[in-house]
């Protein structure tokens, strides 16, 4: 056994060994010992410690090679959500939701999708990717202003083909990273041949983080997602039965969803015909159901196109739907680029299944009609009180019809 003093080699004395039995006396030999700084101050490498419960577990680390001072922590591994991680950003695209445009392309690889009322009682989508790899998406179609507001709030590039002026007006003053298929015609898009224009124009995620790499946008986010989402299972025990879910935005667009309990996701269907992918033939789903009630009006702009705006900046009410069960909740946006907060009726942020999520942003005296009726025993249990206070607004706002299967 030698010690090391710089570059120069040593066999072991009395002294060191005095030492060494009084410092390191609870170690194995062999030993290897270099010098640091001073004679005595040693590093300790490629030890064992004799068995001793009284004293300080030392453990000797395969991988650092070195001595570990401490008591072994382990450390179970935290469970992340799937549906929303890594530091892709996410990437939002306008979809088009004419009839002509069904079926659709990627909207089931989508972790959020919005749907909002247009001109002409028609409604349009805007789906949210992030770290997706897909070769078809679309057909894509213009933006409107309102629907920047939910870009900003998840942090997106936003992809659209043509804009409104409203739209345009507000992607410059808010400085919004955008990619234009009205510029982008044929390179970063292209038309479908299995469909007629303007319902035609699709594109790709490949395509789409070219352009921007070529724009100079960021491509990675750390933003939090604006949904709280839960690691186990979200049941909302204390809700109320919804098997079936319908949403009319429009006298034009309804939608309608269908709880598939062995799967445990919501078939959606829109103006009474099953909505499924273009490319995979798949049933659209969706894990989790947000609707959000703040009324549009028609724009008074030159065009006189019937254009509508949201009033969408305060706190609202509405309802998160998931596991055939629903809940009544506040939807509060305190500003256009700050991040929407769902909460339930007591003001705790509510959690989300780790699942892909539609958000319907309709009328407030939208009809919103959900199945099963409650029975009378959970009718009357939502009107019980809590700490002296009646909670009645727990039952279903007048607007709300709940009909009997």
């Amino acid at each position: 056994m030698k010690i090391h003093f710089f570059s120069r080699m040593y066999p072991l004395g009395r002294k060191v060994m005095k030492h060494g039995k009084r410092k390191y006396q609870d170690f194995n030999l062999p030993v290897d010992f270099f010098h640091l700084n001073s004679r005595w101050n040693f590093r300790v490498q490629n030890c064992t410690r004799k068995k001793d419960t009284q004293t300080t577990d030392l453990m000797t680390s395969e991988k650092e090679n070195v001595l570990t001072v401490g008591m072994e922590q382990k450390t179970e591994e935290k469970k992340q959500p799937q549906i929303y991680q890594g530091e892709d950003r996410p990437i939002a695209v306008m979809y088009d939701n004419h009839n002509q445009a069904w079926p659709q392309a990627g909207l089931n690889k989508a972790y959020m999708v919005y749907e909002a009322i247009v001109e002409g009682g028609e409604t349009r989508l805007m789906a949210l990717y992030k770290g997706a790899n897909l070769d078809l998406i679309g057909p894509v179609r213009s933006a409107r202003h309102y629907f920047l507001d939910y870009a900003m709030e998840n942090d997106a590039i936003y992809v659209h083909f043509g804009w409104s002026p409203q739209a345009e007006s507000d992607i410059k003053k808010y400085s919004i990273h955008n990619i234009n298929g009205i510029f982008e015609d044929g390179s970063t898009f292209w038309r479908s041949k299995e469909k007629y224009a303007p319902h035609n124009a699709v594109t790709s995620t490949e395509k789409i983080l070219q352009s921007a790499k070529t724009k100079g946008y960021r491509t990675t986010s750390k933003a939090e997602s604006v949904l709280n989402y839960a690691t186990e299972p979200v049941t909302l025990e204390e809700g109320r039965q919804a098997t079936t879910v319908t949403i009319p935005h429009s006298n034009l667009q309804t939608v309608r969803y269908e709880y598939d309990a062995e799967n445990g996701v919501y078939q959606r269907y829109a103006r009474n015909k099953k909505q499924t992918d273009w490319e995979t033939a798949e049933p659209i789903t969706t894990k989790n159901i947000l609707i959000t009630k703040c009324d549009n009006y028609t724009l008074a702009d030159t065009e006189d196109k019937g254009r509508q705006g949201l009033k969408n900046i305060g706190t609202f009410s509405g309802y998160y739907i998931t596991n055939g069960r629903a809940i009544q909740i506040k939807c509060i946006k305190t500003a256009r680029d700050k991040k929407t907060i769902y909460q339930d009726l007591e003001g705790n942020s509510i959690e989300v299944n780790d699942g892909n999520t539609w958000v319907h942003i309709c009328p407030t005296n939208t009809d919103i009609v959900i199945e099963p009726e409650e029975s009378e025993s959970s009718a009357t249990q939502s009107q019980e009180t809590t700490n002296g206070a009646t909670t009645q607004n727990m039952v279903a706002p007048a607007n709300v019809v709940i009909t009997r299967p």
